[in-house]
């Protein structure tokens, strides 16, 4: 595995926009978060959290083809089969790669899944509040969680993974709060 900081080298060489990078170092620290709650490797899993759309600058113009470079490229930077396939399994059940029929079964598939999932969530509840991340609370996250016109792109099915990882959406939420917290600078809160 290469170290987070050839990551980011590589990420930023590519053709990145701000919110895509935001989303990847927000990935990256909810699942810092969520391996250390989990009592899972903390460097991994972030790593995953990191790198999981890594060839999204590559297809993001033609999305059915997103997460069809991810294995070379990852592959190429000496990642093993089994990263590969938890990076790969994030687009399970989406019109992308010829995923749209494969399930996730495992643990760090599901906590992939819902932690990129969630960045948005909180996010667009940050902007709503004037980027204002320093004192939100998991139940107004909720509350918004709740109502599937706020940030309509963010899959709640998804982000309900988290209950197969033994948490409650609220604690969950929490903990993806807590993560984004520890970040806000880098990715443009307060």
């Amino acid at each position: 595995m290469i170290s987070r900081e050839r990551a980011l080298e590589f990420l930023k060489s590519m053709n990145q926009t701000e919110a895509d990078m935001n989303h990847y170092l927000e990935s990256e620290a909810v699942m810092r978060k969520l391996a250390l709650r989990l009592g899972e490797n903390v460097e991994y899993w972030g790593m995953l959290g990191l790198l999981h759309d890594v060839d999204w600058a590559l297809t993001r113009d033609n999305i059915q083809e997103h997460l069809t470079k991810a294995p070379g490229i990852l592959k190429e930077n000496g990642f093993d089969d089994k990263f590969i396939e938890i990076v790969v399994s994030h687009g399970y059940g989406w019109d992308c790669a010829g995923l749209k029929d494969r399930k996730r079964t495992e643990k760090v598939e599901f906590a992939l899944a819902a932690s990129e999932t969630v960045t948005g969530l909180v996010y667009a509840y940050a902007l709503m509040r004037g980027k204002n991340i320093s004192d939100m609370e998991a139940s107004g996250l909720k509350k918004k969680f709740k109502d599937k016109k706020f940030a309509a792109g963010c899959n709640r099915e998804i982000i309900l993974e988290c209950e197969k990882l033994g948490l409650s959406l609220e604690e969950f939420l929490g903990i993806a709060i807590e993560a984004m917290k520890s970040i806000k600078s880098e990715i443009g809160l307060i």
